[in-house]
């Protein structure tokens, strides 16, 4: 386990049965970034995989490469 699943775990523990709207979620990280300006980037980054990841699911599926690409992502890198 990576040190930074510690949050995603607390995160599924606590609220794993909720749904909430996207809209909500973007009113909660802009607050995050808010306090915490230091991590604009990386919540900028995640805000932009999250909201193009279902998009790069439907091309790879049209490109035929479906699961291949999902497994050579999620791949080890050693560490």
């Amino acid at each position: 386990m990576y040190f930074t699943d510690r949050g995603i775990e607390e995160l599924e523990e606590r609220r794993g049965t909720e749904q909430i709207s996207v809209s909500w979620l973007a009113e909660r990280l802009r607050d995050f970034v808010d306090e915490h300006p230091a991590a604009e980037g990386t919540v900028d980054s995640l805000a932009s995989w999250l909201a193009r990841l279902e998009d790069d699911d439907e091309l790879d599926e049209l490109s035929g490469a479906g699961e291949d690409a999902a497994d050579a992502d999620s791949g080890d890198d050693g560490g």
